[in-house]
């Protein structure tokens, strides 16, 4: 075990006893103050009542306030890194260097990686010494040429570049060895359709097994790869046993026998992520002599049928949770980032946004659209507010007005309108909201959908009902995501999986009653979202539309900040979704005679979302980073830039350095460096451009309906009317949408009294979000029946006849 990650519970005992003596008798910047510090961190929080009993030591005869607070944090699992982390923060230099005796430290360690054969290899290891630091990079026992910085780039990286690595770090005439990594490089065949974005190090199915029909006798291999940061481990299964020693990438049976046959799939982790293959089938035949000709190819049958494909796999995730005139949400947060990875391990294109406008929402759907073309497939997933109306769904964006209709909302019925033009080889939408009738849009949709056999629509509710976020303190699921996630990666027909979905929530006693998923589905073919990717005869068109959506996902790479007082400072990235981005700074190397030396990013453009007061925090979680705190690396200041689609020019941004020296009595000099990222993410596409009135809002209603008004948004008067109206409707029909479970439940949805998480489960709903109807509506309309669509027309003639003149 390295220094730095030595526990505290080791420190041996003179080193122990002289940090314990420093914190003990410093009062501005002791044991006290340390404690504050550690407080604020949700990984080793101290309490007040620990802080108590570490006060009490002072009545003991040798007790020690900082001894009691050091084994508390060493329970907790504070390592000695962590400590210095603490320390620095405090500006305790004489602690520091009761930790830092030696010469020459490692900081930080190279990591194992997986990746991808083409890509760009980085392996990084930094030491901090009293004298200049040299390295030397090593491949098994062999030096790598020219290999003498801190970080060893490989770019491209090949097979040959696969092994096991170990840094030698040099000071004076004290040298350490870093860690031994492994490097692993998986050969992906692009033809196939699988693709590899940066993750940060985040776990990454690219290879899936493939079926298999042999003959005894003969060798059996299948494989499976993932890339990621360390590098996966792998346990293949049988039948849903394990397979004894089969522990690689590739399982390899010589000699197969009919008792080799069955379902195999493999088990991949890495850290404290774990994911599973697709489930394939192996058959084992036996051999037949034909005609005097034993296990002649031409007399050996192969009854596998032919497996449906896709000429390409893309989706577009959708999760409003701020609502400007609207309860906000909390569940289509977690909901988006699980479904996100969940998609990419069956190789979708995914572009995940949160908290979409109007105007963003439609060119985020043309973007979508434009990386449809035949054979693709194309899945939506929205979760926020929602209607229903005349069989026509609708989503709302975040600055829809108070009530809303459908000229302020998407019609999720327009865009699959949109799709079959595409010819797209399945479309499948997951609608996450709630499905009340909105009494305010009368409007009558005019959507002919053509007659195709490619259809599937899992609504998360039924019709005139809501669908529900569990409440908690934490972040949870939403009912529907909650057994969704489960299912998903299913090697079964995509309707056969929702089936098995509406029946683990109709097990789910706090919503029996109250919300049950209800499919719809047109599907004649058992396509699947696990089926493989075969590109068809415009893959030169598909490539560029992939390079199109790449170009939405680019992280700015990672780069060193060298100051004038000699200090470094690493500027890392990372994406939380397609327009959210994570920044962390971390101290790679400081003067000798500096004390203290932290570096924060600040100046962000106006267009983005910056909370100043959680910005540069120490701890992921305190700057809204829980989905990926756990991907980040330790001992940094991390900021959450979210919001990304409405920057109009390039991220420029300032990293500022602050550092005291002891020479100058710990007087802070501030040096800054601006950086410019350019556009990153989803901010390469523009979504924030006027928004066109093209065929996306244009078939969400009739054209001259009499219900809509040139302008989106009703007048004051017209408002200060509905409102009234709203607390009426809702004062004589009050509602309790919580459930009765061990966490509170609200609504998702822009349902007429809905509640969200946080709101008082005693309070009534006083004001309708929507004033959406609590009766039933009009029966849904199915997908593709033309006598409905006369009927349509029927009530929208008679809506013309009783309007006033």
């Amino acid at each position: 075990m390295s220094e730095a990650s030595e526990r505290l519970s080791m420190l041996k005992e003179p080193l122990a006893k002289r940090l314990c003596e420093v914190l003990d008798k410093c009062s501005s910047k002791g044991w006290r103050r340390l404690g504050e510090i550690v407080g604020g961190d949700r990984r080793f929080r101290v309490s007040p009542d620990d802080m108590e009993l570490c006060s009490l030591q002072v009545l003991e005869l040798q007790g020690s306030p900082s001894r009691t607070l050091l084994r508390l944090m060493g329970e907790r699992g504070c390592t000695t890194a962590h400590l210095v982390d603490y320390l620095q923060t405090l500006g305790n230099a004489d602690a520091l260097q009761c930790l830092r005796p030696s010469a020459l430290q490692i900081l930080i360690q190279p990591q194992s990686v997986a990746l991808i054969c083409g890509h760009n290899l980085r392996l990084s290891c930094h030491a901090v010494g009293k004298s200049p630091v040299q390295y030397q990079w090593f491949k098994s026992k062999e030096e790598v040429p020219n290999s003498f910085s801190s970080d060893l780039v490989i770019s491209p990286v090949y097979l040959k570049d696969a092994g096991f690595y170990i840094c030698r770090v040099n000071c004076g005439g004290a040298f350490q060895f870093s860690q031994w990594i492994q490097v692993d490089v998986l050969n992906v065949n692009a033809s196939c359709g699988q693709r590899y974005h940066s993750l940060e190090g985040r776990l990454k199915l690219v290879i899936q097994p493939q079926s298999q029909r042999t003959h005894v006798g003969e060798t059996l291999q299948l494989e499976c790869g993932a890339v990621g940061r360390p590098v996966p481990r792998y346990q293949w299964h049988r039948n849903g046993v394990p397979v004894p020693k089969a522990t690689s990438r590739k399982l390899v049976i010589p000699d197969a026998t009919r008792d080799h046959g069955g379902r195999y799939r493999c088990e991949i982790s890495s850290g404290a992520e774990r994911m599973w293959t697709n489930e394939v089938d192996v058959a084992i035949d036996d051999v037949y002599a034909i005609g005097g000709v034993l296990g002649s190819s031409e007399f050996l049958l192969n009854n596998v049928p032919e497996q449906l494909h896709a000429t390409d796999k893309v989706a577009l995730l959708i999760g409003n949770l701020s609502y400007q005139n609207h309860p906000r949400l909390k569940a289509p947060l977690v909901d988006v980032y699980d479904l996100t990875n969940l998609l990419r391990q069956l190789n979708f294109q995914v572009v995940s946004l949160l908290d979409l406008t109007e105007a963003e929402m439609r060119n985020a759907v043309e973007e979508f659209l434009s990386l449809l073309h035949k054979g693709v497939y194309g899945l939506l997933y929205y979760a926020g507010h929602g209607y229903e109306n005349y069989g026509n769904s609708f989503m709302v964006p975040v600055d829809a007005p108070s009530p809303y209709r459908s000229a302020n909302c998407l019609c999720v019925q327009s865009i699959l309108k949109l799709m079959q033009e595409k010819e797209t080889g399945l479309n499948v939408f997951l609608l996450d909201m709630c499905r009340k009738r909105n009494i305010y849009d009368d409007s009558a949709p005019n959507n002919v959908l053509r007659v195709t056999a490619n259809i599937v629509f899992g609504y998360a509710t039924c019709q005139d009902a809501e669908a529900f976020e569990l409440s908690s303190s934490g972040l949870t699921n939403g009912v529907f995501v909650r057994f969704l996630k489960k299912r998903l990666l299913d090697d079964e027909k995509i309707t056969a999986v929702l089936d098995r979905v509406a029946e683990d929530m109709g097990q789910f006693d706090a919503t029996k009653g109250k919300q049950a998923l209800e499919i719809r589905s047109s599907l004649s073919e058992r396509r699947a979202l696990t089926d493989p990717i075969l590109p068809g005869d415009g893959a030169d068109l598909a490539h560029a539309r992939s390079l199109q959506w790449a170009k939405a996902h680019e992280l700015p790479e990672s780069m060193c900040l060298d100051f004038d007082c000699g200090a470094q400072i690493k500027l890392g990235f990372a994406a939380e979704f397609s327009n959210v981005l994570i920044i962390y700074t971390h101290i790679v190397k400081k003067p000798e005679d500096m004390s203290f030396c932290q570096a924060h990013v600040t100046d962000f453009s106006q267009d983005l979302d910056v909370d100043p007061k959680e910005m540069n925090r120490e701890t992921p979680e305190e700057t809204g980073i829980y989905l990926l705190s756990s991907n980040l690396p330790q001992h940094c200041l991390y900021t959450r830039v979210s919001s990304l689609q409405k920057l109009r020019e390039e991220l420029v941004f300032t990293v500022c350095l602050q550092g005291t020296f002891a020479a100058m009595d710990d007087e802070s000099v501030h040096w800054s460096r601006s950086i410019d990222i350019g556009k990153p993410l989803i901010a390469r596409l523009d979504l924030n451009r006027p928004a066109r009135r093209n065929s996306c809002l244009q078939t969400c209603r009739m054209p001259h309906s009499p219900s809509h008004s040139p302008c989106h948004s009703p007048g004051r008067e017209q408002q200060q009317h509905h409102h009234h109206h709203q607390q009426h409707h809702v004062s004589a029909s009050p509602q309790n949408h919580y459930l009765d479970v061990h966490e509170h439940q609200g609504a998702v949805g822009g349902c007429g009294d809905s509640f969200y998480a946080g709101q008082s489960r005693s309070e009534p709903a006083h004001d309708s979000v929507c004033g959406l109807s609590s009766s039933p509506g009009r029966l849904s309309v199915p997908i593709e029946a033309t006598d409905d669509i006369q009927e349509l027309q029927t009530v929208f003639i008679n809506s013309l006849q009783l309007q006033p003149q």
